[in-house]
């Protein structure tokens, strides 16, 4: 079960990527995704051996921690230069992402500006 926030995209070359790796859903979640994230986690703890969290966000030091007294592997997806020492030191492995995986996002245009023709 990966999670990431909504909004947030990934490249289709790290999709692949962690589909052949691993079996399981990716799941977009809201911006505010500590509390609901966490509590997912912790009711999928006794059904699942991994659980990898797309973030490096200090705030899952607490959850990794629950998470592996409870025996999952935790794995930290997350750019490397932004991702908090304790939570890399707390995760069980660390995929960093690069510049490869990512992509840009451009939003649909609204239409075509012009003169409307008329019947």
């Amino acid at each position: 079960l990966i999670y990431f926030r909504e909004g947030k995209a990934i490249s289709t070359k790290f999709a692949d990527r962690l589909h052949e790796n691993f079996y399981g859903a990716v799941i977009p979640c809201h911006k505010s995704a500590d509390i609901p994230l966490s509590i997912k986690a912790t009711q999928l703890s006794s059904k699942v051996d991994t659980i990898i969290i797309m973030s490096g966000d200090s705030d899952f030091v607490e959850l990794v921690r629950h998470l592996k007294a409870e025996g999952v592997r935790v794995e930290i997806a997350a750019v490397k230069k932004t991702t908090a020492k304790i939570l890399l030191e707390e995760a069980s492995y660390f995929h960093e992402i690069t510049k490869d995986d990512w992509f840009e996002y451009k939003a649909p245009g609204k239409g075509r500006k012009g003169k409307r023709s008329s019947k």
